[in-house]
């Protein structure tokens, strides 16, 4: 299939209020994605036109993982899908919500997309340990294009054990580092990672 054609997970801006909508990292357990995947209005809508319309947020699971004090980084390499993201370094996993993330039974919204972040994670890394999950807050960056149609769920994954190994041949450099480290490298991070780095504090 054509990349424009798969369907993905959006919703209309105009589920949250303008005063709702920000810029950079807002803080926040599950609350908004409990309204925007209970609002009634996410929907799947063909990729290459959700990519055009302004109107609509493809919603983005962005999963990052730490355990104690480190926080697991990677590089995507030259053979990653995304032109715009190869050679950075990143602290997220994520990827779209799309149909084949539907199965018989997980036909709940919500159910989706939980699948669908576990799809992306294992498609990119093998993870072996134990970890609690919980939904930290959300990403947004509308001051370019690419920005002001994706809207970043961010997902903090808190694991037991540094047990973490690459799938995707894309992926190098893949490691655990602190949060000094990171802050150091971070004019070479993607967009949505500095976002997080610059406010990891408030996430805690």
């Amino acid at each position: 299939m054509n990349k424009n054609q798969e369907k993905v997970l959006c919703f209309p801006r105009s589920v949250l209020d303008e005063k709702e909508w920000f810029s950079g990292l807002r803080p926040d357990d599950s609350s908004m994605l409990d309204r925007i995947l209970q609002s009634g209005k996410a929907c799947f809508v063909e990729r290459g036109r959700a990519e055009e319309d302004e109107s609509l947020k493809q919603l983005i699971p962005y999963v990052v993982m730490k355990c104690r004090e480190k926080v697991l980084y990677y590089v995507r390499g030259a053979l990653s899908g995304e032109e715009r993201l190869k050679a950075l370094g990143s602290i997220g996993i994520g990827g779209h919500i799309s149909v084949t993330d539907f199965s018989l039974f997980e036909r709940d919204i919500e159910d989706i997309f939980f699948a669908g972040l576990r799809r992306e994670v294992g498609e990119e890394i093998r993870v072996q340990t134990s970890f609690s999950q919980r939904v930290a807050g959300f990403i947004n960056d509308d001051s370019n294009a690419v920005g002001r149609v994706h809207l970043g769920v961010l997902v903090l994954w808190d694991l037991v054990h540094e047990k973490v190994s690459k799938r995707e041949r894309s992926i190098t450099s893949l490691e655990f580092a602190s949060m000094e480290v990171l802050k150091a490298r971070r004019d070479r991070l993607e967009t949505w990672s500095r976002i997080v780095v610059d406010n990891w504090e408030r996430l805690k």
